[in-house]
């Protein structure tokens, strides 16, 4: 019966058009008033509970600093470095933004603003080179999918929230399947420039130009640098790494690239504090939301029925890749995690599936929900920039999808793909 009532509550507020945040809470509440109206005061408690976790200090800040890259001339930087490094190659535009989103998530944590700050630049540039504008927008909504992979991951701090598990750990397991997916695109984008005839423009060496660049491009890279290693080898936590991550992007844009001015930080600040509140209401009510199912033994139930099953692991694993894919269709990434992760976790426990590879799978598949409709919020941000209908930018995206359907796969049946780079930096 409590089953019931959560799930069929939240679908009815779903289709209705309620905010999948707000369908969470609503049927947390249904719950309480038709079964436990005792317990209701707990409702408070643990949405506040569950918003309040040390480990959430982090987002804001990596947030921020996403903001502070794009105003202080950041992300301008890393995409001309990026020129260089595959100047020669045909397609370099196209490699250029792969790359660039390689570089870029991995300052920012998020693929939403990947999308943004790579597309507004090299879009419109792409253009101009003579790149169709549908695969110049499939290569940068697919290409920011490792925003969330490569870390540090906005994402994998919620699943470190969830699962408890070593954050700095989870984005060492990203690193390898994000580069992996970074390398695969590349070699795509080289495969599709080759058969349109997209080449690089033949522009003369400037060794004047390369030396600026290549400082300004390392002062750069500097950044995921510093934030991943000293999560990793324990010199700082997540947050205290992200607030590295602002201060050293606040130095760049004031005194060494001078284009931040203090009018423009009152807008950052609003821009973080929206997007992190709309983050801490998900998570919020999906807590409230986890800690019923919990109550109700149903993560217990889905595993002692999915490890019951006379199956070989190998479907039960494939089913759970396209559980994770389909759900990544129609919900976006933090309330996936927030309501996957507790029960689905019993469940590659009991398969023998370490936390750590769990975390690289479902973030890797996560990943790709934002670049399929109908929700797509990559898909979306991308739209605005190149004036296309979704579908269009999908089909054109579609081929470089495949691409990350392929690696998850790989993560899912080779677990050293996510688990050996931790185990060696322990």
């Amino acid at each position: 019966m409590a089953v019931f009532i959560l799930l069929s509550t939240l679908l009815v507020c779903v289709v209705i058009g309620v905010p999948i945040c707000y369908s969470l809470g609503a049927s947390a509440a249904a719950y309480f008033l038709l079964l436990k109206p005792s317990l209701a005061g707990i409702f408070t408690q643990r949405v506040w509970a569950g918003s309040g976790s040390y480990v959430l200090i982090a987002l804001p800040l990596f947030i921020l600093a996403g903001e502070l890259m794009n105003s202080g001339g950041i992300t301008r930087r890393i995409l001309k470095f990026s020129l260089y490094l595959v100047r020669p190659i045909r397609g370099g535009l196209g490699e250029v933004n792969v790359i660039a989103s390689m570089i870029f998530g991995g300052i920012t944590g998020s693929s939403v603003a990947d999308t943004s700050a790579i597309g507004s630049i090299l879009i419109p540039e792409m253009e101009k080179a003579g790149y169709d504008t549908g695969f110049s927008a499939g290569v940068t909504v697919a290409s920011s999918t490792m925003g969330m992979i490569i870390p540090p991951s906005i994402p994998m701090l919620l699943y470190a929230m969830v699962s408890g598990a070593s954050v700095g750990s989870l984005f060492l397991a990203g690193l390898v399947p994000g580069i992996l997916i970074g390398l695969s695109q590349m070699a795509l984008v080289w495969v599709i420039s080759r058969k349109r005839g997209y080449h690089p423009p033949r522009t003369p060496f400037d060794a004047a130009d390369f030396k600026n660049t290549f400082k300004d491009g390392v002062l750069a890279l500097i950044m995921p640098v510093i934030i991943v290693l000293s999560v990793s080898l324990g010199i700082a936590t997540a947050s205290e790494s992200a607030g590295v991550a602002v201060l050293y992007a606040l130095v760049l844009g004031f005194f060494v690239y001078r284009e931040l001015d203090l009018g423009q930080i009152g807008g950052m600040l609003k821009k973080t504090v929206l997007s992190s509140s709309s983050i801490m209401f998900v998570v919020g009510f999906s807590t409230i939301y986890v800690w019923i199912l919990s109550v109700e033994q149903v993560p217990a139930m889905v595993s002692a029925f999915m490890l019951g099953l006379d199956v070989h692991p190998f479907w039960i694993l494939l089913f759970l890749d396209a559980l994770i894919l389909i759900v990544g269709l129609f919900v976006d990434v933090a309330p996936s995690i927030m309501l996957l992760c507790p029960v689905l976790l019993p469940v590659m426990r009991g398969l023998g599936v370490d936390d750590l590879q769990f975390g690289a799978i479902m973030i890797t598949g996560m990943a790709i929900g934002l670049v399929t409709p109908p929700v797509g919020m990559c898909l979306n941000v991308c739209t605005k920039i190149c004036k296309k209908p979704i579908t269009e930018i999908f089909v054109h995206a579609l081929p470089f999808i495949i691409c990350n359907v392929l690696i998850l796969l790989l993560v899912t049946f080779v677990p050293a793909v996510s688990t050996w780079l931790p185990a060696l930096l322990k």
